[in-house]
């Protein structure tokens, strides 16, 4: 997998960064994580450019945080219903809107990258409670640049090392968690700061 990972990536490049993430935040199972790194490894050695490879990473991550949060809003109450005939999506479903009751927009930001497997069901979620879209966009642009920038950014700082860099994360992804809190947490504090410290509410 990695292999061809790293043949595709310098091949196709930031169309290619862009496609995955937009994928990946539409449940799609794509590696979209390894495909960042392995796309800043080839920042660090020149092959890609890091302001297109970074930008591109982004855009797709927003782009399918968006059309998921319209999928949603569009489908309602009555599309995650069916999403929950299947018993795998149907317990991430619960646990995403569980999770955004709880956290509200807040929930939106962390799931971008520290609680990510939650992400694509998040987006959905969120269109479907009526989660204000300007707060949902705020937050999930917010967490999509530390997701992007944390990934792209390891696999430019550890270029010669990407497959023991994959599997370390694999194996702990509390590292990764630990690693971008700090990056995460000015992004944070700053929108906790523009809001207020207010809570996004619905749509009434």
């Amino acid at each position: 997998m990695t292999t061809e990972l790293l043949e595709l990536v310098p091949r196709y490049g930031a169309w290619l960064i862009g496609i995955v993430t937009f994928l990946s935040c539409l449940a799609v199972p794509v590696p979209a994580s390894l495909f960042m790194m392995t796309a800043g490894g080839f920042v660090a050695s020149g092959d890609l450019a890091a302001v297109q490879t970074v930008g591109a990473a982004l855009m797709g991550a927003v782009l399918g945080d968006q059309m998921g949060y319209v999928i949603g809003r569009h489908g309602g109450g009555p599309f995650l219903d069916v999403l929950r005939r299947s018993p795998k999506r149907g317990k991430m479903v619960d646990r995403a809107v569980a999770y955004l009751h709880r956290r509200g927009w807040l929930g939106v930001f962390l799931s971008r990258w520290l609680f990510s497997p939650l992400g694509p069901w998040i987006n959905l979620a969120g269109g479907a409670a009526g989660l204000h879209w300007r707060a949902f966009t705020q937050a999930g642009i917010m967490g999509e640049l530390v997701w992007v920038t944390v990934y792209v950014g390891l696999g430019w700082g550890f270029s010669g090392h990407l497959v023991e860099l994959a599997d370390l994360l694999g194996n702990a992804s509390g590292f990764l968690a630990a690693l971008a809190v700090t990056v995460g947490l000015g992004f944070w504090l700053r929108a906790a700061l523009h809001h207020g410290g207010g809570h996004p509410g619905h749509k009434h």
